[in-house]
């Protein structure tokens, strides 16, 4: 029976290590505060059952030309585009049908990932991927109808630091279903906006009060 005790408490001991090793470096989960992503407001949505070519889109757009099932340390199967940014997904948003609920300051913090047709696939089944319209007329890529972004935060390829952000905020898996592979102890906030939009390697300043 002791050796029994004894199995448990070290078994429970490790889990808790486990847990508290999931955070990627650079991760601030100190703010408990209950951050929660408000929704700017919903862009008109049209979804496709595949990504399908788009009107030409603005030359200063950066579009997504590649969707890579990819493994990653502690996290699992993730997302990440061809440059291997990881991609999230956003709670607020619907998959049934396809909308988006974020823009304006919230798409600066989690540039949506943009695509003017069809997007090479590497391990994502190509029925899980197709698009859904934007208020500014991009269209943007979705897996399982969920809309996929990058986030500011992540400050190199690999990196998942948006991992639970605002409680609403999570990495994508191949499927389209959210990664609850490693989560924060707390409800940590997004960065500010980036000085400028760019890819999601510009990590802007502290949050300011941002919590999309």
């Amino acid at each position: 029976m002791a050796l029994v005790k004894r199995t448990v408490i070290l078994a429970g001991t490790l889990a808790a290590m486990t847990l508290a090793g999931c955070a990627p470096a650079g991760y601030n989960a100190d703010d408990a505060s209950g951050a929660e992503a408000q929704p700017v407001a919903n862009a008109a949505a049209e979804a496709s059952a595949s990504p399908e070519a788009a009107a030409e889109a603005p030359s200063d757009v950066k579009l997504t030309d590649q969707l890579v099932n990819k493994s990653v340390a502690r996290m699992g199967k993730v997302v990440t585009d061809g440059e291997g940014w990881t991609l999230y997904r956003f709670d607020k948003d619907t998959n049934k049908p396809p909308a988006t609920n974020c823009a304006g300051e919230c798409a600066k913090i989690w540039p949506p990932a943009l695509t003017d047709g069809n997007p090479a696939l590497s391990g994502i089944a190509s029925d899980k991927v197709g698009t859904v319209n934007r208020q500014d007329g991009t269209k943007q890529l979705t897996l399982d109808g969920w809309p996929v972004y990058r986030y500011a935060g992540d400050e190199k390829p690999g990196q998942w630091k948006g991992q639970g952000v605002g409680g609403t905020w999570f990495v994508v898996a191949p499927d389209g279903k959210k990664n609850l592979s490693c989560l924060p102890t707390g409800t940590p906030k997004a960065v500010a906006p980036p000085a400028e939009s760019g890819t999601g390697g510009d990590s802007g300043a502290s949050s300011g009060g941002y919590t999309y």
